[in-house]
């Protein structure tokens, strides 16, 4: 007998032009979540262009043909909505929460954003000033810094390595043609999905979204070709720094693959205080003050991850105990730890189930990805039928690869190499 409450199925049209509408229904919620999903991120630009998405992003907000940015957000507040955007690797994401009477009018407030910005010069002039603090910021971030020469490691020149904030460079050279055509080439009806989730009539949604998106032309669907993965040692010394940062990983299935065995090995290795990783390196023998695992899984790609900061002092520590407990995982998965990640990620979903936004997210990646959005049930049915013998396999897939490793901050000559030479050998 499940113990799983049923709800209410979402509700998935297509437009003529191939805009794509997502109704999920929350019955017990007062509020409503609005998302716009463009498939146009970082991965989708050259090397000239990297950064022009998270531009974009910015600047929708500064101006439309029949708003200023100061009209925008008063229309939004004075209704109590909250207005928010994200950047990512393979998309852009435009949001209101708010009141869920008010869907309708916030729809049509999205649909103004994304479809009619005119990228008004002068704010775009005061906004690079403002972008260019966010990278000097991210750039002043060990972490971020590590996680960027990771990314290199893994994918090398394939745009799925670029940063999202983009280049300095290009941050300063961006102009107001750029982006403009940068928005006609990829704001287009194939490569959008708009979506909702709340209290809501779903038919009377997707008549409003034909009426603020149907004449959106329809251009092509964004594809970007998988990477190879590489693998290799990247190292930057960050003066000022007495800590190491470390980011190591290996290749998984991507989102299209539709394998969770990875996204379960890193749960087994790395979810929670009691995982081999936290409590080895932690708390029996205090090498690390912050350690994590996880499965990072693009629709082009997929890497597990391990990130710490340590001193660097135990950097050889470090990576001796990290390869023992990998090869130990690929060798046997203990049931314990089976159980316990599957758990924690079977909470993980009804969380994800429980928070608008989330569940919009999750629910745009699986219908652009794999064509259809998966029911709860079946996410944990699935989750809880793999089996120890699957996620050793993906331990011994993940060391059959070269590692990619990143160390920022203060350094310690060899650890890496060392580190990947006993990987090698075990091979």
């Amino acid at each position: 007998m499940s113990l799983v409450r049923p709800v209410p199925s979402p509700s998935i049209g297509q437009l003529p032009n191939g805009v794509r509408v997502i109704a999920i229904p929350m019955p017990w919620l007062d509020s409503v979540s609005l998302s716009v999903f463009v498939r146009a991120g970082s991965q989708h630009e050259n090397a000239r262009a990297n950064g022009i998405s998270h531009v974009v992003e910015h600047m929708a907000f500064k101006g439309t043909e029949s708003r200023d940015c100061q009209r925008i957000n008063l229309d939004a507040e004075r209704l109590g909505g909250e207005v928010n955007a994200h950047t990512d690797k393979d998309h852009t994401a435009f949001h209101i929460h708010g009141l869920a009477q008010h869907a309708v009018p916030f729809l049509h407030m999205l649909a103004d954003i994304v479809r009619y910005s005119n990228f008004p010069e002068a704010e775009l002039e005061r906004e690079r000033q403002v972008i260019l603090q966010e990278f000097a910021e991210d750039e002043d971030d060990p972490l971020s810094t590590a996680y960027k020469l990771f990314d290199r490691n893994c994918f090398g020149r394939h745009p799925l390595a670029q940063a999202v904030i983009g280049t300095r460079a290009n941050i300063r050279r961006f102009t107001r043609a750029d982006l403009l055509d940068y928005v006609h080439r990829h704001y287009t009806g194939a490569n959008v999905v708009v979506a909702v989730a709340g209290n809501i009539d779903a038919d009377v949604l997707r008549r409003e979204a034909e009426i603020a998106f149907g004449t959106m032309p329809a251009g092509p669907v964004n594809s970007v070709a998988a990477p190879e993965w590489r693998g290799g040692l990247r190292e930057r010394r960050q003066a000022g720094s007495s800590q190491s940062h470390v980011v190591l990983g290996f290749p998984l299935p991507s989102l299209a693959a539709d394998d969770p065995a990875g996204e379960l090995a890193a749960a087994v290795f790395g979810e929670g205080m009691s995982s081999p990783l936290l409590d080895e390196l932690r708390e029996r023998r205090g090498l690390v003050y912050h350690a994590s695992c996880s499965a990072d899984v693009l629709p082009a790609a997929g890497q597990f991850v391990i990130e710490a900061s340590m001193a660097p002092e135990h950097l050889d520590p470090f990576f001796d105990a990290v390869a023992g407990l990998l090869l130990d995982h690929a060798a046997h998965i203990h049931p314990v730890s089976l159980e316990r990640a599957r758990n924690q990620l079977a909470v993980r979903s009804l969380r994800t189930h429980e928070r608008p936004f989330r569940r919009l997210e999750e629910a745009v990646q699986q219908l652009c990805v794999q064509g259809r959005v998966r029911p709860r049930a079946e996410q944990l049915e699935r989750l809880q039928a793999i089996g120890a013998g699957e996620v050793g396999a993906a331990f011994q897939r993940l060391l059959a690869q070269a590692p990619a490793l990143a160390i920022v901050g203060k350094l310690k000559p060899g650890a890496g190499e060392r580190f990947s030479a006993r990987l090698a050998a075990a091979r």
